[in-house]
Order: structure tokens, then sequence, then C-alpha cells
């Protein structure tokens, strides 16, 4: 099978979320790219698995001669390779390979330990198989892992020249506007949680997390912004009786949530019950859903679900105890999210769960 069809197979796979441990990456994802890369993945003497570095190991060192190690290959579950680049340049330092891979099986990441830098510097380049068209991922991985390449010595001179290309530069700054767009457009959960800290700080009382998304909205719009921005007006002082007769619609459309499964339809009082309940109903149709849910990649940092509680805000007990619920036993789940979010959480989960099932959701939060 060639790359590309390889490739694809693997998007597919990770969409439904199959790769449930680091083996199933490694054996899955890894071993299958390796072999239509060119790399004789059953001469153990050029692919080596649990390649010895002192008393640790490394999940997979390339070699070139044979025994000689040219790349080492460091595998983690899906979501779950932050902060792992530290142990992988451990171990290239100790040989001295001259080129690092880690990988959950949906991001690659390709570094040239040997640079100057700290360890995200020097990362040559970043594939996101589920977000890079196949053709693109593709390229890049002959580019720095073909065997043929990365033999003949091509793959490192390559990745040397991409990494001091000036384009790189000027590519980031290209992307940065795009980057901070979408942030806003997506309300990402971590910058609505620094904006209510802010606030907090600024005057004691924090905001929840949905009166910060209402206010991002507003701030791409008029009359915070815009070409056709009009002047800003004070807000209507909340202590007149009339602000509160104004709300009142506000807060009985907020009780109307509700979402369709399989042609029953179902009522909740919130964004937050609409997600736990759809969750429940993928488990009990679905056994296998949840262990498959978490095996996608979730937030930057957090979890969206997992069997420990403290895996949903690592570092934030606070958020731990007021923002988790248990929706079925032994599993718990974060909710700490924007409507934004929560939808964008509910669809990660009809994707898990297939067109077979996930099809007859019928489900819309915002």
């Amino acid at each position: 099978m060639n790359l590309e069809c390889q490739l694809d197979q693997i998007k597919g796979a990770l969409r439904q979320g199959r790769f449930t441990s680091e083996a199933a990456v490694s054996q899955g994802i890894v071993l299958p790219t390796l072999h239509a890369l060119g790399w004789p993945v059953f001469d153990t003497s050029i692919v080596v698995p649990e390649y010895s570095v002192e008393s640790r190991r490394v999940d997979f060192a390339l070699c070139h001669p044979a025994n000689r190690p040219a790349v080492f290959v460091e595998v983690k579950r899906v979501g779950f390779s932050e902060g792992a680049d530290r142990q992988l340049f451990e171990y290239a330092f100790h040989i001295g390979v001259p080129m690092a891979v880690l990988t959950d099986g949906q991001e690659w990441s390709f570094y040239l330990p040997g640079e100057r830098g700290l360890y995200e510097e020097r990362r040559v380049y970043k594939i996101d198989l589920l977000e890079r068209e196949v053709s693109e991922a593709s390229e890049r991985l002959r580019r720095y892992l073909g065997y043929e390449r990365t033999s003949s010595g091509e793959a490192l001179k390559a990745a040397r020249s991409d990494y001091k290309n000036v384009a790189r530069d000027r590519e980031i700054s290209e992307a940065l506007p795009k980057a901070w767009k979408t942030l806003l457009e997506e309300q990402d959960s971590i910058l609505l949680e620094l904006l209510a800290e802010k606030v907090e700080d600024i005057c004691g009382y924090k905001p929840d997390i949905e009166a910060c998304g209402h206010f991002v909205e507003a701030v791409q719009s008029p009359p915070f912004g815009g070409a056709n921005a009009k002047p800003h007006t004070c807000p209507p002082d909340t202590r007149r009786p009339e602000y509160h007769q104004e709300r009142r619609p506000t807060r009985q459309r907020r009780n109307t949530y509700g979402f369709s499964f399989r042609g029953t339809q179902y009522k909740a009082g919130s964004a937050q019950e609409v997600m736990a309940q759809i969750f429940k109903l993928f488990h009990e149709a679905d056994t296998e859903f949840l262990e498959h849910f978490t095996a996608r990649k979730h937030g930057r940092k957090r979890r969206y679900l997992a069997r420990d509680k403290i895996e949903l805000y690592p570092g934030r007990l606070d958020l731990v105890k007021h923002y988790s619920i248990e929706i079925v036993p032994g599993w718990w789940m974060g909710t700490n999210y924007s409507r934004r979010d929560i939808q964008k959480i509910i669809d990660l989960g009809r994707e898990v769960a297939g067109p077979e099932l996930g099809g007859t959701l019928d489900a819309s939060v915002q």
C-alpha cells in the first residue's frame, strides 16, 4: 500500500478513536507509515524497537548503517505527547542522534536536537494528520523520514535547510493574525478562562465562561470594531427594573435545550446537560464509545473526558471540584466550557460514534 492510501486509512481510524494505547499507535500507525516510507520494518537491525539508551528505552531507532541510529522515534498515546520532547532530547543527546521524531499518531513533530534554542525552537516541522491534506502530509513525511533519503543523508540535509530558512519566520508572521482570529472565533476555553480570571483580578467578581464568550463575540463585531463600527454606548443600568424584565425571555430560552437521538426527543436545562446526556446515550449504544473518544486528541492540555477527573483540568483542583461530573460509573466529564466549546465536543463525539450511530443525532446548543 502506498503512503497516501495508508495515511487516508489512518485518518479514518483516528477520527473513530481506534488507537487507544501507545502500542496501538505503534502497531497501527507508526510501523505501517514507516513501511510505506520504504523502511524494512521487519529487519530489527534497521528498525530497532525499544532501543536501549543507558537504563531507558526509546520506542524506535531507525538505523543506517545497521544498528547505528540515524533517527529516534518516540511514540505516545493520541493527545498525550505534551512534554515528551524533553525525554526524547535526552535520549538523542546520549547517542548523538541528529534527528528525532515525536508522534502520538495524529501529530508528528520533527526535531534537530543538535541545534540551539529551547526544545520547541528546535522543531523543524509539525504535521497534524487530521488537519492537513494527505498529499501535504505525505510530502513532508517523505522529505524528512523516507528510507532512501535518510540513508543518503538528504533527509537530514533538507531538515537543516528548512530549519534555517527565513521563510519559516515569514510563515509564522503571516499565521499569527490568523491564529488570533481563530482563537477569538472558536472561543478557546483557556482564553475565556484567562479573561474571566483577569476580570476577577480587576473587580473581585468572576464572570462565568458563557458571559466571557458573549463578550468575545461582541468584540469581533460592531459596536466594538469593524469597518461599520458605531460609537460605543454605555451598558444599561442593571439596577433598573426594566433591565431585568428585558432579560426574562433570555433565561426562558436557555431552559429549552434539547436534541433528538434515534428518533427520540430529549430535553435538558443547559448545554452541559445536553452534552452529558448525549455521551451517556452513545455509551449505552456502544460500550466502547467512551474508550474510543478518549483516544482522540482533546484540548491543548485538558481532557474532555477521562477516567481520572484530575486529567480534566491539569493543575486546577478548583475546576476539578466544581466543574466535573461522573456521566457513567468510572467516567468523568468536564463542564467548564462555553456553548461553542460544548458544540465542538458534541461534534467530536458524533464523529467518533461514526455515521451509523452519530448520524442519528441532531443536536445544536449554539
